[in-house]
């Protein structure tokens, strides 16, 4: 890849952010765990440095050889990294009195900084740490600071700059401006990674890997698997064989619809109906893992046998996107806690003797909606909310039968249909309904019920790492509210879900 950045990720939960702006800025990165630094160091040509929920101060705080690293690459080092730097060339870093959250006033000192070139002073940054630098290292020259830090940033011998704030946070109004001026004026780096230029290297590179072999993709109907599709029909043409599972848990009238776009496509595509196999592995099943681990498994049950009647296939193409690779480890190099299983990371089993391909796992999500614009590809499918590889089985909290999939799609249905008509739809990252493992009493009529709850979602979001729900107008919500009751029978009660991420998570399961 041109233009190479690498990141050290210390554990920050802002490195992501670091990557996508960087990419935002056309500048081609990738992120390694600080334990993990490829050896291949003359593919890059500059490091940014994370910031970490570790101290410098612990004995067990991540280390790495910065006097090799420093002496190679321009520099920014970011929160953790800048006291890193600070310590280990022989500046202080000491606990903060208080700890140093949130907005500050960044007042610039040296104004004639290639780093600050076109930012005016008394701007607002975020700081998010508990340590500070109380002594700079010899050869360090400071650069700015604010109303209750000294050492807010400083450069370090020749082409090494740091920060005590994060410049990748939406609330460090100059953040753009101050990477930009460290990747291009810095660095030296030409802002070259663009959705087209991914898109030949991509098509050239699949073209020399694949050859004339096979390669067989499972179609989700998704954004992500869609985009890799016609990547690979561009490359390969006829030779890319498409299978699009229903696995009775899509939306209401989905696989019809969707495999009806693909066809549109000239996509070569088969769709197969394997509801009833995974209605029988799913009856009296509640547990949400255990409910993705069975899905997968008769996932790969199914695909396998299909892909068996294409002969002569070595290759298993996958939608694959770049938070799924650096999710699956930790900074540390070893398994990341586990909110939930990915359903498409993790390699094949044995007994299907197919190499993988991935042509999308260097993008992120927003990335991959750019790539498949100027693929041309129908507004329809990339505008397309994000939804669930194990479909509605998460949404139904407690057991999988066809009755409840089946009320829950007519809910959903509902809920989709009406933001769309609202013109709210493209305006939301992602939106569902949840079918809820209870019943409550209600009216309807003369009569006493006692039916179920559901509860409606729509958050907002660029990635899925964080999401805000959406203030959905009390009207709208009102009038999905009485057609859902109305309309769906079995349920008697709507709730709208008002919860964040974190703590909570997008989808329910």
């Amino acid at each position: 890849m041109q233009n190479n950045v690498l990141i050290l990720d210390f554990g920050s939960q802002y490195t992501q952010l670091i990557a996508r702006r960087v990419r935002e800025l056309n500048v081609y990165c990738e992120i390694h765990p600080f334990n993990k630094i490829p050896k291949d160091l003359d593919s890059f040509k500059a490091l940014i440095l994370s910031g970490s929920p570790y101290s410098v101060r612990e004995a067990d705080s991540p280390r790495i050889n910065l006097d090799i690293l420093l002496s190679k690459f321009p520099t920014l080092a970011v929160c953790y990294g800048a006291q890193l730097i600070a310590q280990e060339m022989g500046g202080v870093v000491s606990a903060s009195n208080i700890r140093e959250y949130g907005r500050a006033n960044l007042v610039i000192k040296k104004n004639d900084s290639i780093l600050f070139d076109g930012i005016e002073n008394n701007n607002q940054v975020w700081m998010s740490h508990s340590d500070t630098i109380k002594q700079l290292p010899k050869n360090s020259l400071l650069l700015a600071s604010s109303d209750d830090v000294e050492n807010v940033a400083y450069k370090y011998m020749d082409n090494t700059y740091c920060l005590q704030f994060h410049p990748e946070v939406y609330h460090t109004v100059k953040g753009k401006k101050l990477l930009e001026n460290f990747l291009t004026k810095i660095s030296k780096l030409k802002q070259t990674w663009t959705p087209d230029s991914f898109i030949d290297s991509t098509i050239q590179e699949l073209k020399t890997r694949i050859g004339n072999d096979k390669v067989i993709l499972g179609l989700s109907g998704g954004v992500d698997s869609s985009v890799a599709a016609i990547l690979l029909h561009r490359a390969i043409g006829k030779n890319l064989h498409c299978i699009f599972v229903n696995n009775g848990l899509l939306r209401k009238n989905e696989f019809q619809d969707v495999l009806d776009q693909y066809k549109e496509l000239d996509l070569n595509i088969r769709g197969v109906d394997y509801s009833e196999e995974f209605y029988n592995e799913l009856a009296d099943v509640s547990d949400p893992e255990t409910k993705r681990k069975i899905i997968g498994r008769v996932f790969i049950e199914a695909f396998d046998k299909e892909s068996s009647k294409i002969k002569n296939v070595k290759w298993l193409a996958q939608g694959t996107i770049y938070p799924d690779v650096i999710e699956s480890i930790s900074a540390t190099g070893g398994p990341s806690a586990t909110i939930k299983s990915h359903h498409n990371v993790g390699g094949l089993p044995d007994f299907m003797k197919l190499e993988v391909i991935e042509p999308l796992k260097l993008l992120f999500k927003d990335e991959v909606r750019r790539v498949g614009r100027s693929l041309n590809i129908d507004k329809n499918i990339l505008g397309r909310h994000p939804f669930p590889g194990p479909g509605l089985a998460i949404r139904i909290l407690g057991d999988i039968n066809k009755e409840n999939v089946e009320m829950l799609q007519e809910v959903d249905h509902i809920f989709i249909t009406a933001l769309k008509e609202a013109n709210l739809y493209e305006k939301i990252w992602q939106a569902g309904a949840m079918l809820l493992p209870v019943k409550s009493v209600g009216v309807m009529g003369d009569e006493r019920t006692y039916e179920k709850c559901v509860a409606l979602r729509a958050v907002e979001s660029t990635d899925g790492m964080t999401a805000d729900w959406v203030d959905l107008p009390y009207k709208f919500l009102q009038d999905v509210s009485n057609k859902i009751i109305n309309r769906v029978k079995g349920v008697n009660r709507v709730v709208y879900d008002i919860s964040s991420k974190p703590p909570a998570t997008i989808e329910w399961e």
